[in-house]
Formats: structure tokens, sequence, C-alpha cells
């Protein structure tokens, strides 16, 4: 099944358009953001000034937003939990990019390039920390827990990649953990605690819906690693193969692999440099032996089933927004 949605005029689902229904509350989110991480410190200022600018689409703070009113009784507090899930998202953007050494993030310079290495790993437990302080000061309990485990998650998600001794050995289970823990995890919790501001009988309903969205928005990001452009992904594509990561699209390539075109995907990953040549050379590997094709389907796969989930909860204008959201997440370029 292939999720499908209204498109707008353009034919498109546009991100603009999901967010109508909650626009008002999503300008508080940067206003609750800056208050949540206001200090005496110069320094912290001038990252989290970097880092507002990183924030980049919302999706996040928009889904917990549009849970929120699934059942047609959001919470003003919703927008402190919005604010609060952007900064754990921005944590460990912060904390990848560190430990990734990457310079870039969204064509703009990371923390570690333009600061330090130190700086950035301090400025990713800022973030947290400062995220929790809110809870706690809201004084929920339940939001602190389901935030807490999704953080927890994306944790042992991050040390379990780490751990791995040989890339190429790295199968789809481990792979379907990873997103569900580094990407979907946090997918989820926004999605749950949307649901305690404003529609709690539907959180079950809600935190599984956006478990599926993060492993289908994840998926999609993998395969716009190998077929995306740097002008639109703002990073340079094959990237996760520059780095050896092993994703879905390689995954299910390795499988009728022949052995010519093993070699040259031992050579990329033997390489501490893999060059472009030998990047274009495995994404065409990948395409050709249906590792792409074979993606999109999973991924497909995941939307089809937060769809379904979708269906029980009753029509609104939210529920519509986050049906939305799946056919713009499998129809993103960016």
């Amino acid at each position: 099944m292939t999720v499908r949605a209204r498109p707008d005029p353009a034919g498109q689902v546009s991100l603009s358009d999901i967010q109508l229904p909650v626009r008002a509350s999503l300008a508080r989110v940067g206003e609750e953001m800056w208050r949540i991480v206001a200090v005496d410190s110069a320094l912290l200022n001038g990252v989290s000034e970097h880092l507002m600018l990183m924030k980049g689409k919302m999706l996040r703070p928009t889904l917990l937003l549009l849970s929120s009113e699934a059942d047609g009784a959001a919470q003003p507090r919703a927008a402190a939990y919005a604010g609060v899930v952007e900064l754990i998202h921005l944590a460990t953007l912060v904390h990848d990019d560190a430990v990734d050494h990457s310079v870039l993030r969204r064509g703009m310079p990371t923390i570690n390039a333009l600061f330090t290495h130190q700086v950035a790993v301090i400025a990713g437990d800022f973030l947290y920390s400062r995220a929790v302080q809110e809870l706690v000061r809201l004084g929920d309990l339940e939001a602190l827990r389901v935030f807490a485990k999704a953080s927890n998650e994306l944790t042992i998600g991050e040390m379990r990649q780490l751990s791995a001794l040989d890339a190429l050995r790295f199968s789809e289970e481990d792979y379907e953990f990873l997103i569900r823990a580094k990407t979907a995890a946090l997918f989820s919790a926004a999605c749950e605690v949307g649901g305690l501001c404003g529609a709690e009988r539907f959180r079950v309903e809600l935190a599984e819906y956006g478990s599926y969205l993060g492993m289908a928005f994840q998926v999609v990001d993998d395969l716009l690693d190998y077929t995306g452009a740097s002008a639109t992904v703002g990073k340079p594509t094959g990237l996760d193969l520059k780095e050896h990561k092993v994703t879905l699209p390689l995954i299910a390539a390795l499988r009728t692999m022949p052995p010519a075109s093993r070699a040259a995907v031992d050579d990329l990953f033997s390489s501490p440099e893999p060059d472009d040549a030998q990047i274009a050379r495995v994404v065409g590997i990948v395409e050709e032996e249906g590792g792409l094709d074979y993606a999109r389907e999973r991924g497909e796969g995941y939307a089809s089933r937060a769809d379904e989930v979708l269906s029980r909860l009753p029509e609104s204008p939210a529920r519509r927004a986050l049906q939305d959201t799946l056919t713009y997440v499998m129809e993103r370029r960016a």
C-alpha cells in the first residue's frame, strides 16, 4: 500500500500546509526555546544563537502540536513541550556532528566546526539538561518519563552503532533496531507527549504512529544519501558511504551482489577516505542490485502502518495533517 494524501494545487504536500492547524502555537515554540536555554554565559548564548538558525523545519514540534489537537482539546502547555522536543533533537544533532567530526549541517557550519569539539560536547549536554530542567519545572512526571526513555534509546542506538566491528555485516535487523532507537524514538515521544497535552485517550496510538513515521522518515533520509544532491540535502551525496555507514539500500544490495561488485564495496570500506569515483561506483551498484527499490518499499510499508494507526483516531484537521505528513515524508527531496 502506498500512502497518499491531499495535495496542494501544485500537486505536492508542503510542510507549511501540514502546519496550518497549529501555526499559531508553532509560532510560540521558538520563544519557548529561547526562554528555556537563557543563561548567563556569553559562550553558551552564542552557541544557542547559532543553533536557533539550525533548527530547520520544526517537524518534531509540529508533530507534538498536531497530536495535542487530535482529540480537539489542545492545552496551552503544548508549546513548551514542543520547545523541549526540538531542544532534545538539536542536542542529538550537536552530539552526532561531534562524534562524526562533521563540518556542515544543513549547509551551515556545525558547532564543533564553528567553535571547538569540546564546546560541541558541552553544548549538547547543556541542551539536554535544560530540556530536563524545563520538564521538572512543568511538574509533569509522565512527559518526563516519555522523553527520558526516548533520550536513553537514542544513546543506546548511538553506542550500538559505534560498537559495530564489521560495518558490512550490519544486518537489516540491526538497521531496524538502530533507526527505531535513533530516529523513531523521538518521533514517537513527540506524538505521545502531544497526546498527553489534549488527546490522552489516544496517547498509545499517537506513540505508535510516531514510531512508524520515524522509521519511514529515516529510510527516506538514507535513500536521499544515494539519490539527493548536496544543494538540497545540505550535505554531500554519498556521505554515509564516505563515513563507512551501512544503511538499508546497501544492506539489501549486498544480498545479491556479484563478486566484482562486492570487491568494489570492500575496496571503498577499506579506504580511509573514499574518493568520489569509488562512491559513485558503489551508488551505481546499489541501484543496479535493487537496493534503492527495496528501501523505498520498506519505507512505504512503515508509512502505511502509520496510516492504519491514524484510522483509529476521530476525524479532525489535526488527523488529516498527520496523514498528510506521511506523504510529505515519503515524497521529500531534502
